[in-house]
């Protein structure tokens, strides 16, 4: 990753100053990638990120576990950058324990949301109970 990329993620908040990732995570993070190369919310593959369900900062012990791993964007394709919302719950300096379940019931909603095409009759609500 690199000093620069590191001084970058110190700065928007995603790793605390001081902390250095392990000489061995850019081939954690290949192979990760490698396997599990879309995001597990919404399936885009453009900007993906290696997340950590328990942040490597609190769990040191857990940054090389593929358990601990999760693939999330950074694209705001659907209009929602999936690691910041999902993964850390809109800051960066919160983690969510639950990302996985999340991801995955994010995922289902996605893929059978319901599309209106153009030029289709709008769905009103009632507004009468």
């Amino acid at each position: 990753m690199g000093l620069l990329q590191d001084a970058i993620d110190v700065a928007r908040g995603k790793i605390p100053a001081g902390m250095a990732r392990s000489d061995r995570w850019p081939r954690y993070r290949a192979a990760h990638l490698k396997d599990h190369p879309r995001c597990a919310v919404c399936g885009g593959n453009n900007r993906v990120e290696v997340h950590h369900i328990r942040p490597f900062h609190l769990h040191p012990e857990l940054e090389l576990d593929p358990e601990n791993f999760i693939t999330l964007c950074e694209d705001d394709g659907n209009g929602v950058n999936c690691h910041l919302f999902f993964g850390h719950l809109g800051s960066f300096r919160s983690f969510n324990a639950g990302i996985a379940d999340d991801a995955a019931a994010w995922r289902q909603k996605l893929s059978t949301r319901p599309l209106v095409e153009p030029g289709a009759p709008q769905i009103t609500e009632s507004a009468s109970c």
